[in-house]
């Protein structure tokens, strides 16, 4: 395993614990972001599942990398609709520069897989 692919693999872990687990804990920034994408706040908590499970993949995926190759999908698909989220409400586009940064890395960590 690459350390590239180590790298990136612990940056989205990171990334989607603390997200996962800010959504699921209350966040204002999160309850007030689901209201002004006009979304319930019960998939302010599905989400936070979601992402939390993208970082369960990514936990395992330190033994099986094949996992994370997986988790990364699951993170990308999960953070380009967080980007179309935010362009579906008319949000600045500065508002979905993270989630897009993320899709990025996660489709980043599949492609070096296939190329390690």
């Amino acid at each position: 395993m690459s350390i590239i692919f180590v790298i990136l693999q612990s940056f989205l872990l990171v990334s989607m614990a603390f997200g996962g687990g800010s959504k699921l804990a209350g966040a204002k920034n999160f309850v007030e972001m689901f209201e002004s994408i006009k979304l319930p706040q019960w998939f302010r908590v599905v989400t936070g599942l979601v992402q939390l499970a993208g970082a369960a993949g990514l936990v395992i995926g330190y033994w099986n990398p094949i996992t994370a190759v997986w988790a990364g999908i699951w993170i990308g698909i999960t953070m380009l609709v967080a980007c179309l989220s935010h362009f579906r409400v008319k949000h600045p586009v500065g508002s979905a520069i993270p989630a897009f940064v993320i899709t990025l890395i996660a489709a980043t960590l599949v492609v070096v897989h296939q190329v390690a």
